[in-house]
């Protein structure tokens, strides 16, 4: 599975969403209106982001139950 180029795609896209979530988690913490401003967007980006993920892995799934290697 490791030589798949979708199923790096799809893990490359898990690993980006939990970066822009520990990233955004931990701009939460701090004071200030930049800062609240700045989590609010990381936020959305990981939405975008997560959607991508997920319309990767069911186009993953999909490939892989049509009988795609």
């Amino acid at each position: 599975m490791l030589d798949d180029p979708l199923f790096i795609l799809v893990a490359l896209a898990c690993g980006v969403v939990a970066a822009i979530l520990l990233f955004g988690i931990s701009t939460f913490g701090k004071e200030g209106l930049e800062n609240s401003k700045r989590a609010n967007k990381l936020m959305r980006w990981r939405i975008i982001a997560q959607a991508v993920a997920v319309v990767l892995i069911l186009l993953f799934v999909y490939i892989r139950r049509q009988g795609g290697q």
